[in-house]
């Protein structure tokens, strides 16, 4: 088992941890990574365009002009899909742009993330992110110590309510629970940043999955 190391908000070392080579050393599946953020961004769509047909226009209900003699083509309404006003052929309508993903492909694209991620050494520990005050002066403060820049995604195992309410006005700062981790908000961030009790919860959710 891969270790790394366990800091306290202090950026000091305080111990290490040991992670299922399983899950944080697992071969990195882009395919499966790619599907599965299409797949997340796909549900993220309404799909409530709407474009209106000839039957759905309104007017249009009687001939423009008799059939023949007039030296024109023929039309039958004013709604056609040529004609000003008429409706849209072939236009968008209502749909569901979601797609199915068994359940292997997502543990799959899970691990492949976090794989990635600490094999790019942009995993770090903590063993608690309790913020001692919700101030963001001190949750800047707190991040520089911990060298922590770009998208940063904090993932706790319980609620961090400081840590939330100091870093809900910073740019480029999020919070998920490890329950809910996925794999667009891992793709998405520069550092992951966890809690002990978040691996532990990670691990268990992905071995059980």
């Amino acid at each position: 088992m891969k270790k790394i190391d366990v800091i306290n908000l202090k950026a000091e070392k305080v111990s290490d941890i040991s992670l299922n080579d399983s899950i944080w050393a697992h071969e990195v599946h882009e395919d499966a990574i790619k599907k599965m953020v299409r797949l997340q961004l796909a549900a993220t769509r309404q799909g409530t365009h709407k474009t209106k047909n000839r039957g759905e226009v309104s007017g249009g209900g009687r001939k423009p002009w008799r059939q023949k003699g007039t030296a024109r083509a023929r039309q039958g309404s004013t709604r056609a899909v040529q004609w000003v006003g008429g409706g849209i052929a072939h236009g968008v309508q209502p749909r569901d742009y979601g797609f199915k993903i068994n359940r292997k492909e997502r543990v799959l694209a899970l691990v492949s993330a976090l794989s990635d991620k600490l094999a790019n050494q942009k995993v770090v520990v903590f063993d608690s992110l309790v913020l001692p005050s919700n101030k963001t002066k001190d949750a800047k403060e707190f991040m520089k110590n911990a060298k922590l820049e770009g998208k940063v995604l904090f993932v706790t195992a319980d609620d961090a309510e400081n840590l939330f309410l100091a870093c809900r006005n910073m740019a480029n700062t999020y919070h998920v629970f490890a329950d809910e981790l996925n794999v667009l908000d891992i793709v998405n961030a520069d550092m992951l940043v966890l809690d002990q009790d978040a691996v532990k919860v990670i691990e268990e959710g992905v071995l059980h999955a």
